[in-house]
């Protein structure tokens, strides 16, 4: 028996407000044959939207290429205002295996859709994560510093010539980051104040570049719409950093600046093993396996 290959992308967009640029974004998604839109989500306070989709690995491309298309279309970013940093119309394009899939071929499906795009749209592309051509691309955070607005003088020196495609920033479009990787885990946590310099450094604090949690990314933002600061957090192995590790640090670090947690959000899909983590640890169950979960044995 041939397993059926399935991979997952996760593109993020840089609008989360105009709902019918938005449909046509996620179009491809709902009529590209062998491909699944599982999931979208936006917000209007960090303008930003996250889509996720499955699909074997030929039809996902087709599928995510023409959607980019519509992206750099439709998206201006010389008009665009968020609290989520932002380098491109889409900002990231991650893959990642998910069945009968590896790493490598999720790689290759990066690449194959960076060389696509690249050419089609005159968009350039940086390679990331395990897709990297070099270890300071690695991390997206590397890529996309300095942002829109900081591109162009960046986008000139040779460390930072792109991977694919021209070597100037698009002038609505900017730049897209292309990769694969792991599964990760977009976080949220709302604070009950109203002070964006409590959420950034209990953000700093967190994120492992600032000496806090292994594979924990953080920023403080602000939703504006709420009044309330946000601590903004990516997951990128959830076996190993914990999302009840990461919720109970953020609690602890809040409290040394009065400030509590309102509650905490989602973005896009989680993995089940993921909350069953955190169902076992709240509860403090004892030999607890997901055999035991109802669903699991349907």
């Amino acid at each position: 028996m041939i397993m059926e290959k399935i991979l997952e992308c996760v593109p993020n967009y840089s609008e989360g407000r105009d709902a019918a640029k938005i449909e046509k974004i996620l179009h491809p998604f709902r009529n590209t044959p062998g491909v699944t839109l599982l999931d979208h989500s936006s917000d209007a306070s960090h303008n930003r939207t996250v889509v996720t989709a499955v699909g074997a690995p030929e039809a996902l491309i087709e599928a995510v290429a023409s959607s980019v298309g519509a992206a750099v279309e439709l998206i201006d970013l010389t008009k665009h205002e968020g609290q989520h940093p932002r380098m491109g119309c889409v900002d990231v394009i991650p893959f990642i295996p998910v069945r009968g899939c590896t790493i490598e071929e999720a790689d290759a499906a990066a690449k194959e859709l960076a060389a696509l795009v690249a050419k089609k749209y005159a968009l350039p592309v940086y390679l990331y994560e395990h897709s990297a051509t070099a270890e300071h691309r690695r991390n997206l955070e590397n890529i996309r510093r300095g942002q829109f607005e900081g591109l162009p003088d960046k986008i000139k020196d040779p460390l930072w010539k792109p991977d694919f495609g021209p070597g100037s920033v698009h002038p609505t479009g900017g730049v897209t980051a292309i990769g694969a990787r792991p599964p990760l885990i977009a976080f949220n946590i709302n604070l009950d104040t109203g002070d964006l310099s409590v959420a950034e450094k209990i953000a700093s604090r967190i994120r492992h570049s600032g000496g806090g949690l292994r594979y924990c990314k953080a920023l403080g933002v602000m939703l504006e719409g709420r009044g309330v600061a946000q601590v903004s957090i990516n997951m990128t192995d959830f076996g190993k950093t914990a999302v009840y590790t990461i919720f109970e640090m953020v609690k602890m670090e809040a409290r040394r600046y009065g400030a509590g947690v309102l509650g905490s959000e989602v973005v896009g899909l989680i993995p089940m093993q993921a909350m069953l983590d955190c169902a076992a640890y709240y509860l403090q169950l004892e030999g607890f396996t997901p055999d035991q979960v109802l669903e699991s044995r349907l």
